[in-house]
C-alpha cells in the first residue's frame, strides 16, 4: 500500500484563512477501463460502505424475482437507496414485504430512526416507534429477502457472508469490479451485510459500466439498464427530500447519479455525455460534507449542466459557512490537484 498521504481535496474556508481542510482520494474511469483522472491513491483499499448498492442490486435484477412477484422500478431504486425513513420510503417497503409474504421483523437490518426530521418529531408526538423498516438500508435488505424467496432458501440468517444470496453478491461484485474481493479484508456494515475491501479504482470502474450497460451478458445489460434507470426514476426514494443523492439526480434529470457510502464514501456515474463514465472518491477523514463537495466538483467538471442546474445544485457544491445568526462567513471549496 503506498503509505503517502493523500492530497487536500477539500478546503473549509473562514474569512481570509483556511480553517480545516480534508485529505482524500478520487477516481474518474471510462466505460472502456481507462483511468481518466486520478486524485490521491486510487488503488488503496476501502470499505465502501452504501456507496455500492447499486452492484449489490444486480443480484435483485438478474434473479428474476422482479418478474416472478410484479416488482419494478421502485422496488430497483429502493434496493439503491440509503433512503431517510420518510413515509414514502415506509409504505413502499412495507407493501413491497407484503407482496413478497414476509413480515417485518425478518429485516436483519435493525431498527433505526427516521434521519428526516419532521417524520421523526411526528413520531415522537404520535408515539410512534420505529422498527427495521425505517432503517436506511431497509430496501437493500428487502431486496436479498427477495431473492431467498425466489431462490427457495432461507430467509433468516440472509445477511450472513455464508449465506447463498450473500455469496452470489461477493461473485457479483467480483464480476464488477474485476477485482479478487472475496479475499480481500473484510467486516460488517453497519446493517450487519458483509463489507470487503476494494479500490476506487475498481468500483468507479463498475460504475462506469453501470452508466453504459455494456457487458458480455444480455440478462447483465439488461439489469444494468434496469438500475440506472429506476434510480433516475426514483431520486426520491434513493435518499430523500433535501438529500444529496437525490438533488443531483433530479436537478440533472439523471445525467448524473450519486450514491452515498458511510465515513466520506461516494459513488456515481455520468450517463448524459457521449463517453459515460464512473466515479468513486473516500474522504480519509470520513467527513461527508467534504465527500460532498468533492462529488459535486467531479460533476461539474465532467457534466455540462444547464444554467438552472447548476445554479440550483451551487449550495450543495460550493456551500456557504454561516455564523449563528445567518450571516456568511466563509465556504467550504474543492481544490483538486491531478497526481
Amino acid at each position: 500500500m503506498n503509505n503517502s498521504a493523500n492530497p487536500v481535496l477539500v478546503e473549509a474556508v473562514r474569512g481570509e484563512m483556511v480553517e480545516s481542510f480534508h485529505r482524500g482520494a478520487a477516481a474518474v474511469v471510462d466505460s472502456h477501463g481507462h483511468v481518466i483522472e486520478a486524485f490521491g491513491d486510487i488503488n488503496r483499499l476501502i470499505y465502501p460502505r452504501s456507496a455500492i448498492k447499486p452492484l449489490q442490486a444486480f443480484v435483485l435484477a438478474e434473479s428474476g424475482a422482479i418478474e416472478r412477484y410484479g416488482l419494478g422500478s421502485e422496488q430497483i431504486a429502493l434496493a439503491c437507496a440509503s433512503h431517510s425513513g420518510q413515509l414514502l420510503h415506509v409504505k413502499a417497503i412495507s407493501k413491497w414485504l407484503e407482496t413478497i409474504e414476509v413480515d417485518e421483523d425478518m429485516l436483519e437490518c435493525g431498527s433505526q430512526q427516521s434521519s428526516h426530521r419532521s417524520t421523526r418529531e411526528d413520531m415522537i408526538r404520535r408515539g410512534t416507534t420505529a422498527g427495521a423498516i425505517y432503517n436506511n438500508c431497509s430496501g437493500k435488505h428487502a431486496g436479498f429477502i427477495t431473492v431467498a424467496r425466489h431462490c427457495g432458501e432461507p430467509v433468516e440468517g440472509y445477511i450472513q457472508r455464508a449465506h447463498p444470496v450473500q455469496q452470489r453478491v461477493l461473485q457479483t461484485l467480483e464480476e464488477l469490479t474485476e477485482e479478487p474481493v472475496a479475499s480481500r479484508p473484510s467486516g460488517l456494515d453497519g446493517c450487519g451485510i458483509p463489507l470487503v475491501g476494494m479500490s476506487l479504482r475498481a468500483i468507479a470502474g463498475a460504475f462506469a459500466r453501470l452508466s453504459c450497460g455494456h457487458f458480455d451478458s444480455s440478462t447483465r445489460s439488461q439489469s444494468a439498464r434496469a438500475i440506472r434507470e429506476a434510480m433516475m426514476r426514483h431520486p426520491e426514494l434513493v435518499g430523500g427530500e433535501k438529500r444529496f443523492c437525490t438533488e443531483v439526480a433530479a436537478a440533472t434529470a439523471g445525467q448524473a447519479v450519486v450514491k452515498v457510502g458511510a465515513e466520506g464514501v461516494y459513488a456515481g456515474m455520468i450517463t448524459g455525455n457521449a463517453a459515460q463514465l464512473g466515479f468513486a472518491l473516500k474522504i480519509d477523514d470520513g467527513s461527508r460534507r467534504a465527500a460532498e463537495v468533492a462529488m459535486g466538483s467531479l460533476i461539474s467538471m465532467h457534466l455540462s449542466m444547464t444554467p438552472k442546474a447548476a445554479n440550483y445544485l451551487q449550495p450543495w457544491f460550493h456551500p456557504q459557512v454561516w455564523t449563528v445568526a445567518k450571516k456568511p462567513a466563509g465556504t467550504i471549496r474543492p481544490c483538486f490537484a491531478k497526481t
